[in-house]
């Protein structure tokens, strides 16, 4: 279908707020995708907000947690921004957090892991595994119940939720209920048909992705580590069930949907949802897009199922 018309009214107005991230030094790239998230408006509130460090592999890691109302524990999701592992903060993902822990019920858990260049490949998910398991072992103590404990995130996020998921099989947990993996970065860039055919006009380009790309793995651009480019893993079974969503007008949108066939080839129950007419990043401008809301309660309800399961 044609571009949706709630998006392009978006994408004219993100055109008016802000140059492609990779046209910026990368300060003002981070800058402005403060200054972008920030135009969405306030944030909803949700019962309880703490920002603390825990331990990291190298530095301490700075999280953010959220809590909903109601009565403890609580399932939790652990949940990673995203910024094309270079531009995105704890900031630039509030709004969406405190929606996720109202309309999930869950407690979040947003991680602030180490961003490239400065620590590049493997930084981020050694950061991201690290925050996933300190969640799991102290889960009572933010009120949140570690036998229902997901990942998620959305974009490079989505790329660092499905990273830990492989990271906890191989390295004996914890155990996961599920891998909600929004328009997620799977592999490198490449010449799919959808990087073709969204290469530019649609927010995220392929020139800004492969700027990412080079940023996060520095001079290895040939990288293909599995735990950079989840869709090379040689064995993805054995992994907690999977929602992917994706967006018709991505670049990412094949790689999202390859990595989804290769989970259910592998016996990992996964539901994969196209949004048509949508473009990458939709799925947190449900104040401005009818499908954003539809993705919203897509994951929402896959999160109840997956943690009443759990």
């Amino acid at each position: 279908m044609p571009l949706d018309p709630e998006a392009r009214l978006v994408l004219d107005q993100i055109a008016a707020i802000v140059r492609p991230f990779n046209e910026l030094p990368i300060r003002e790239a981070r800058a402005a995708f403060v200054a972008l998230t920030a135009a969405a408006g306030e944030p909803e509130a949700v019962a309880g907000v703490e920002d603390r460090c825990i331990p990291g592999p190298l530095d301490p890691i700075p999280v953010r947690i959220y809590t909903p109302e109601g009565h403890v524990p609580f399932p939790v999701m652990v949940f990673f921004h995203g910024g094309g592992w270079v531009i995105g903060n704890l900031d630039t993902h509030d709004r969406l957090c405190r929606q996720l822990t109202n309309v999930a019920g869950c407690v979040v858990v947003a991680v602030d892991y180490r961003l490239a260049p400065e620590y590049p490949f493997p930084a981020a998910p050694e950061d991201a595994y690290a925050a996933t398991r300190w969640v799991a072992e102290n889960a009572p103590t933010i009120g949140g119940d570690s036998a229902r404990l997901a990942v998620g995130g959305d974009s490079s996020g989505g790329n660092l939720a499905a990273v830990v998921a492989l990271m906890a099989r191989d390295r004996n947990g914890p155990p996961l209920v599920q891998q909600l993996l929004v328009h997620p970065v799977t592999d490198a860039p490449s010449d799919s048909g959808s990087y073709r055919e969204n290469a530019e006009g649609y927010f995220l380009t392929a020139a800004m992705m492969r700027w990412y790309w080079k940023q996060y793995v520095g001079g290895n651009t040939d990288c293909r580590h599995p735990y950079a480019c989840p869709l090379r893993a040689s064995d993805l079974s054995r992994l907690p069930q999977a929602l992917v969503i994706t967006a018709e007008f991505d670049p990412l949108r094949d790689e999202g949907e390859a990595y989804a066939a290769r989970l259910r080839a592998a016996g990992v129950q996964v539901r994969l949802r196209r949004y048509p007419g949508m473009i990458h990043g939709f799925f947190a401008m449900t104040a401005h897009l009818g499908q954003a809301r539809n993705a919203m309660n897509d994951a929402v309800a896959s999160l109840r199922l997956a943690f009443t399961a759990g």
